[in-house]
């Protein structure tokens, strides 16, 4: 697989999601060998680039992606994140500085590593200055404990204030075809050298073209509680499916690839991290690293319309900073 950087870290152009291996969708953490078989797949492939929380579960999916890299560890770019839970006893996201030393014990330990290679804040907290948030990861950098420093779902002022505070490598944020925001951020990002980390390129499986109905999905699937997934926004957005899959025909690819081939097509610095537990669908996601679309196609992708209903749920969007 072809690499990115993001910032100073060398990656493959496309990671892998792992939270869906154990939290938020239909059959989560009902096969974590299988899980664990897809991870190692990833890293047989050159998908590097692995994302996991703290919260995801909680805590259970860092101690599976902790399962699988053991003894390949130096093959993977590890990725975790902190700030949405609180183990100092506040309520709400944290992001105190005592929270990120607590945090990163435990994600070092349930990951059984000595270090993790990029640490996230989850979400900003608006109750703790970014200085003082990234102060206090900044000397997890320092005691050897963190590789590099990112943001999720960040906006401008926020951005430029912690990379004044020390260097962030990477901003996760949803980005796809149907989630368009990041358009707006990405020229800071490049004035700072900052990477982009597309989470839900795919929008949470939607643009493959495989989901027709909500009913598909278990009773505690987090996409019932999307606003993209209700029944109303749901119908108009599958037109924007239904053109990804007519440009997938005309490239001879996949819904899934094309939608991932328009994201890498942003740039070297953007590395979209698709999540799937499984081994197949890991394969056809990587293969997008080999799809080429025209500009005919991506011109027809470009006037795809975005996804009607926020991409999260009301609660949810309070911490998504705009």
């Amino acid at each position: 697989m072809k690499t990115a950087k993001l910032g100073a870290l060398e990656v493959g152009r496309i990671g892998l999601g792992a939270m869906g291996m154990s939290h938020g969708y239909s059959g989560a953490g009902s096969d974590d060998d299988g899980a664990v078989r897809t991870i190692h797949r990833a890293l047989d492939l050159g998908v590097t680039l692995i994302d996991t929380a703290e919260v995801y579960g909680p805590y259970v999916n860092e101690e599976l992606v902790g399962r699988a890299l053991a003894g390949r560890h130096d093959e993977a770019v590890l990725a975790t994140k902190y700030g949405l839970i609180s183990h100092t006893g506040r309520e709400g996201a944290d992001s105190s500085p005592e929270n990120v030393r607590q945090a990163v014990e435990g994600s070092l330990r349930r990951l059984g590593v000595d270090h993790v290679d990029l640490l996230y804040q989850h979400r900003v907290d608006p109750r703790t200055p970014i200085e003082e948030t990234i102060g206090a990861a900044a000397e997890l950098v320092a005691a050897g404990k963190v590789r590099y420093l990112g943001l999720s779902e960040a906006w401008t002022d926020t951005i430029r204030r912690a990379h004044a505070t020390h260097p962030i490598t990477a901003l996760q944020s949803e980005y796809s075809l149907w989630t368009r925001e990041q358009d707006e951020v990405l020229p800071v990002l490049r004035e700072l050298g900052i990477g982009l980390v597309p989470y839900s390129p795919l929008g949470r499986g939607f643009l493959t073209g495989t989901i027709r109905s909500v009913a598909d999905f278990d009773d505690d699937d987090m996409r019932r509680t999307n606003p993209r997934f209700a029944e109303e926004n749901f119908r108009a957005n599958l037109a924007a499916a239904d053109e990804v899959r007519a440009v997938a025909e005309d490239a001879g690819a996949t819904p899934a690839q094309v939608a991932l081939a328009w994201v890498l097509s942003k740039g070297s610095d953007v590395v979209p991290i698709p999540g799937t537990k499984r081994v197949a669908r890991l394969e056809e996601n990587a293969g997008a690293d080999a799809v080429e679309l025209t500009d005919a196609q991506l011109r027809r992708l470009d006037d795809v319309t975005p996804a009607r209903g926020g991409h999260h749920s009301e609660s949810q969007m309070t911490l998504i900073e705009r």
